[in-house]
């Protein structure tokens, strides 16, 4: 953990990055006869993601394997960076980083596993998921106490909101 608060951290978020399987998902995959990968994805995370946008924060994706489904669910969120099948991610996290033109400081990473380490250790505001790998937890700021693919995400949007002072307007959005 640093010694930089997690409010902190979180209050200077502009991008949340994050693997796919194991943090949006629970890490399990169907593979069926055709070839075709089915993923589980929580409703719960989605509606955060929607949220984290309607303030102004981007979301990416950054994945080792590549899948017809994750594309459909990135395509319904809205989210605006997807790279897929980059085991050695961070060239892809560069690669984001130079069109978002955000500095590592301002993005948020959530992993689950040692692919995501080298990620986490130059994201301004490292994750990992309460089911992560031990590896990733001890580089990691702050660790959900939701599992991957069982609310993970949605716990630090809400962070990140709140750290920014939106939480409030989120849910007046709610309220009557």
């Amino acid at each position: 953990m640093g010694s930089i608060s997690i409010e902190r951290r979180a209050a200077r978020i502009k991008l949340l990055l994050m693997d796919c399987d194991g943090v949006l998902t629970d890490g399990r995959v169907w593979l069926f006869a055709d070839g075709e990968q089915q993923k589980g994805f929580h409703v719960r995370d989605g509606l955060g993601l929607e949220l984290l946008h309607s303030c102004g924060i981007q979301s990416g994706v950054i994945s080792g394997l590549s899948s017809q489904a994750l594309e459909r669910r990135a395509r319904a969120l809205n989210i605006t960076y997807l790279r897929q099948g980059n085991t050695g991610k961070i060239g892809a996290f560069e690669e984001v980083l130079a069109l978002a033109q955000f500095e590592e400081r301002e993005i948020a990473y959530l992993g689950d596993d040692l692919t995501d380490i080298p990620i986490m250790q130059r994201a301004g505001f490292a994750v990992a998921v309460a089911d992560a790998v031990h590896e990733a937890k001890a580089v990691a700021d702050y660790v959900t106490e939701a599992r991957g693919g069982f609310g993970a995400v949605r716990e630090v949007v809400e962070i990140v909101l709140k750290s920014q002072g939106h939480w409030s307007e989120v849910l007046d959005r709610y309220r009557r």
